[in-house]
Protein backbone atom coordinates (compact mmCIF):
# COMPACT_ATOMS: atom_id res chain seq x y z
CA UNK A 1 0.00 0.00 0.00
CA UNK A 2 2.76 2.46 1.15
CA UNK A 3 4.48 1.78 -2.24
CA UNK A 4 1.53 2.57 -4.32
CA UNK A 5 0.57 5.85 -2.69
CA UNK A 6 4.73 6.98 -3.58
CA UNK A 7 4.14 6.13 -6.80
CA UNK A 8 1.06 7.72 -6.93
CA UNK A 9 2.65 11.11 -5.08
CA UNK A 10 5.87 10.91 -7.55
CA UNK A 11 3.77 10.49 -10.58
CA UNK A 12 1.79 13.68 -10.06
CA UNK A 13 5.05 15.85 -8.46
CA UNK A 14 6.56 15.03 -11.93
CA UNK A 15 3.61 16.26 -13.42
CA UNK A 16 3.53 19.28 -11.64
CA UNK A 17 6.23 21.67 -13.49
CA UNK A 18 4.26 21.02 -16.59
CA UNK A 19 1.52 23.28 -14.64
CA UNK A 20 4.33 25.57 -13.87
CA UNK A 21 4.88 26.48 -17.36
CA UNK A 22 1.55 26.59 -18.52
CA UNK A 23 1.01 30.56 -19.10
CA UNK A 24 -2.10 32.25 -16.92
CA UNK A 25 -3.81 35.20 -17.99
CA UNK A 26 -2.12 38.02 -15.89
CA UNK A 27 -3.75 39.46 -12.35
CA UNK A 28 -2.92 41.74 -9.44
CA UNK A 29 -4.36 40.51 -6.12
CA UNK A 30 -5.88 43.46 -4.44
CA UNK A 31 -7.04 41.93 -1.27
CA UNK A 32 -7.22 38.93 0.37
CA UNK A 33 -9.87 37.95 2.62
CA UNK A 34 -9.71 34.70 4.42
CA UNK A 35 -10.16 32.14 1.82
CA UNK A 36 -11.13 34.63 -1.58
CA UNK A 37 -8.57 36.60 -3.43
CA UNK A 38 -9.93 39.67 -4.80
CA UNK A 39 -8.17 39.95 -8.29
CA UNK A 40 -7.74 42.56 -10.94
CA UNK A 41 -7.42 40.65 -14.34
CA UNK A 42 -6.22 42.73 -17.15
CA UNK A 43 -7.55 41.94 -20.94
CA UNK A 44 -7.36 39.04 -22.44
CA UNK A 45 -8.47 36.70 -25.38
CA UNK A 46 -10.43 33.30 -25.28
CA UNK A 47 -11.75 30.51 -27.17
CA UNK A 48 -15.25 29.63 -26.25
CA UNK A 49 -18.12 27.37 -27.22
CA UNK A 50 -21.45 26.97 -26.37
CA UNK A 51 -22.28 23.49 -25.42
CA UNK A 52 -26.05 22.34 -24.26
CA UNK A 53 -25.83 19.59 -21.98
CA UNK A 54 -25.57 18.69 -18.24
CA UNK A 55 -22.37 20.36 -16.42
CA UNK A 56 -20.09 17.79 -16.56
CA UNK A 57 -20.63 16.61 -19.91
CA UNK A 58 -20.71 20.01 -21.05
CA UNK A 59 -17.67 20.28 -19.97
CA UNK A 60 -16.01 17.33 -21.57
CA UNK A 61 -17.89 18.35 -24.83
CA UNK A 62 -16.62 22.19 -24.78
CA UNK A 63 -13.00 21.08 -23.99
CA UNK A 64 -13.13 18.60 -26.92
CA UNK A 65 -13.88 20.91 -29.16
CA UNK A 66 -11.41 23.85 -28.10
CA UNK A 67 -8.40 21.64 -27.80
CA UNK A 68 -9.56 20.40 -31.29
CA UNK A 69 -8.80 23.96 -32.18
CA UNK A 70 -5.60 24.88 -30.27
CA UNK A 71 -4.16 21.64 -31.49
CA UNK A 72 -4.24 22.46 -35.29
CA UNK A 73 -7.63 22.95 -36.28
CA UNK A 74 -7.19 26.52 -37.64
CA UNK A 75 -6.43 28.45 -39.74
CA UNK A 76 -3.31 30.45 -39.81
CA UNK A 77 -2.91 33.98 -41.61
CA UNK A 78 -0.18 32.66 -44.96
CA UNK A 79 0.96 34.16 -48.11
CA UNK A 80 -1.00 32.80 -51.69
CA UNK A 81 1.72 30.73 -53.43
CA UNK A 82 1.28 31.33 -57.56
CA UNK A 83 2.52 28.27 -59.25
CA UNK A 84 1.39 27.96 -63.12
CA UNK A 85 -0.59 26.75 -64.37
CA UNK A 86 -2.56 26.36 -61.43
CA UNK A 87 -3.07 28.88 -58.29
CA UNK A 88 -2.50 27.28 -54.74
CA UNK A 89 -3.67 28.91 -52.23
CA UNK A 90 -0.75 27.94 -48.97
CA UNK A 91 -2.15 27.76 -45.84
CA UNK A 92 -1.11 25.78 -42.53
CA UNK A 93 -1.92 24.52 -39.23
CA UNK A 94 -0.28 25.82 -36.13
CA UNK A 95 -0.49 24.47 -32.98
CA UNK A 96 -1.68 27.04 -29.81
CA UNK A 97 0.41 26.87 -26.42
CA UNK A 98 -2.22 25.56 -23.71
CA UNK A 99 -3.39 28.22 -21.18
CA UNK A 100 -4.85 27.66 -17.98
CA UNK A 101 -7.88 27.32 -16.58
CA UNK A 102 -10.36 26.15 -18.52
CA UNK A 103 -13.20 28.50 -17.52
CA UNK A 104 -16.85 27.37 -17.40
CA UNK A 105 -19.96 29.44 -16.89
CA UNK A 106 -24.14 28.54 -16.85
CA UNK A 107 -26.25 29.84 -19.71
CA UNK A 108 -29.48 31.32 -20.40
CA UNK A 109 -31.80 28.15 -21.29
CA UNK A 110 -29.49 25.59 -19.24
CA UNK A 111 -26.66 25.63 -21.83
CA UNK A 112 -22.76 26.26 -20.46
CA UNK A 113 -19.86 28.18 -21.51
CA UNK A 114 -16.48 26.63 -21.78
CA UNK A 115 -13.67 29.08 -22.17
CA UNK A 116 -9.72 28.34 -23.03
CA UNK A 117 -7.48 31.46 -22.46
CA UNK A 118 -5.26 32.55 -25.50
CA UNK A 119 -1.60 33.03 -24.72
CA UNK A 120 -0.74 36.65 -24.25
CA UNK A 121 1.70 36.96 -27.33
CA UNK A 122 -1.65 36.97 -29.22
CA UNK A 123 -3.92 39.92 -30.22
CA UNK A 124 -7.09 39.32 -31.92
CA UNK A 125 -5.66 39.94 -35.39
CA UNK A 126 -2.69 37.29 -35.14
CA UNK A 127 -4.36 34.70 -33.07
CA UNK A 128 -5.01 31.87 -35.75
CA UNK A 129 -8.59 31.53 -36.67
CA UNK A 130 -11.20 28.31 -35.86
CA UNK A 131 -11.76 26.24 -38.80
CA UNK A 132 -14.86 25.24 -36.72
CA UNK A 133 -17.84 27.70 -36.23
CA UNK A 134 -19.12 26.58 -32.79
CA UNK A 135 -15.28 27.55 -31.95
CA UNK A 136 -15.52 31.94 -31.16
CA UNK A 137 -12.72 33.85 -30.40
CA UNK A 138 -13.43 36.62 -27.90
CA UNK A 139 -11.72 39.81 -26.40
CA UNK A 140 -12.32 40.26 -22.57
CA UNK A 141 -12.09 43.16 -21.23
CA UNK A 142 -10.18 43.77 -17.87
CA UNK A 143 -12.35 42.79 -14.76
CA UNK A 144 -11.95 42.37 -11.12
CA UNK A 145 -12.71 39.02 -9.71
CA UNK A 146 -13.25 37.61 -6.27
CA UNK A 147 -11.78 33.82 -6.45
CA UNK A 148 -12.35 31.42 -3.91
CA UNK A 149 -9.64 28.14 -4.41
CA UNK A 150 -10.21 24.55 -3.98
CA UNK A 151 -8.86 21.09 -4.60
CA UNK A 152 -9.92 17.43 -4.97
CA UNK A 153 -13.58 16.84 -6.46
CA UNK A 154 -14.58 19.01 -9.36
CA UNK A 155 -18.04 17.15 -9.41
CA UNK A 156 -20.95 20.15 -10.71
CA UNK A 157 -21.99 19.39 -6.35
CA UNK A 158 -19.03 20.27 -5.16
CA UNK A 159 -18.57 23.55 -7.59
CA UNK A 160 -22.05 24.52 -6.87
CA UNK A 161 -21.23 24.04 -2.77
CA UNK A 162 -17.95 25.89 -3.32
CA UNK A 163 -19.75 28.75 -5.20
CA UNK A 164 -22.10 28.97 -2.22
CA UNK A 165 -19.18 29.75 -0.31
CA UNK A 166 -17.87 32.13 -2.35
CA UNK A 167 -21.52 34.48 -2.22
CA UNK A 168 -21.26 33.57 1.59
CA UNK A 169 -18.05 34.66 1.69
CA UNK A 170 -18.61 38.41 0.33
CA UNK A 171 -21.40 38.92 2.19
CA UNK A 172 -20.39 41.67 4.61
CA UNK A 173 -17.31 42.55 2.76
CA UNK A 174 -16.71 45.80 0.45
CA UNK A 175 -17.44 43.58 -2.40
CA UNK A 176 -20.33 42.63 -4.63
CA UNK A 177 -20.98 40.54 -7.12
CA UNK A 178 -21.62 42.17 -10.44
CA UNK A 179 -21.82 39.23 -12.63
CA UNK A 180 -22.26 35.22 -13.10
CA UNK A 181 -19.95 32.91 -11.30
CA UNK A 182 -17.59 30.65 -13.55
CA UNK A 183 -15.45 27.81 -12.28
CA UNK A 184 -11.77 27.43 -13.36
CA UNK A 185 -10.14 23.84 -13.76
CA UNK A 186 -6.31 24.65 -14.04
CA UNK A 187 -5.21 20.82 -14.13
CA UNK A 188 -6.01 17.51 -16.89
CA UNK A 189 -8.77 14.87 -15.51
CA UNK A 190 -5.74 12.70 -14.73
CA UNK A 191 -4.19 14.89 -12.00
CA UNK A 192 -4.47 13.21 -8.16
CA UNK A 193 -7.20 14.36 -6.92
CA UNK A 194 -5.41 15.87 -3.14
CA UNK A 195 -3.04 18.40 -6.19
CA UNK A 196 -5.81 19.49 -8.68
CA UNK A 197 -6.02 23.16 -8.46
CA UNK A 198 -9.30 24.24 -8.89
CA UNK A 199 -11.34 28.08 -8.21
CA UNK A 200 -14.79 29.51 -8.11
CA UNK A 201 -15.01 33.32 -9.38
CA UNK A 202 -17.37 36.19 -9.63
CA UNK A 203 -17.01 39.22 -11.22
CA UNK A 204 -17.03 41.56 -8.64
CA UNK A 205 -17.79 45.82 -7.84
CA UNK A 206 -17.10 47.65 -4.70
CA UNK A 207 -19.84 48.32 -2.40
Amino acid sequence: MRRIFVLGALIAVLALPARAETEEPRYDVIEQQDDVEIRRYAPRLAAEVVVQENEEDARNAGFRLLADFIFGNNTARASIAMTAPVAQQAARSEKIAMTAPVAQSREAGGAWRVRFFMPSRYTFDTLPKPNNPQVKIVELPAETMAVLHFSNSRSAERVAAKTAELFRALEGSRWIAAGEPVAWFYDPPWTLPFFRRNEVAVAVRAR
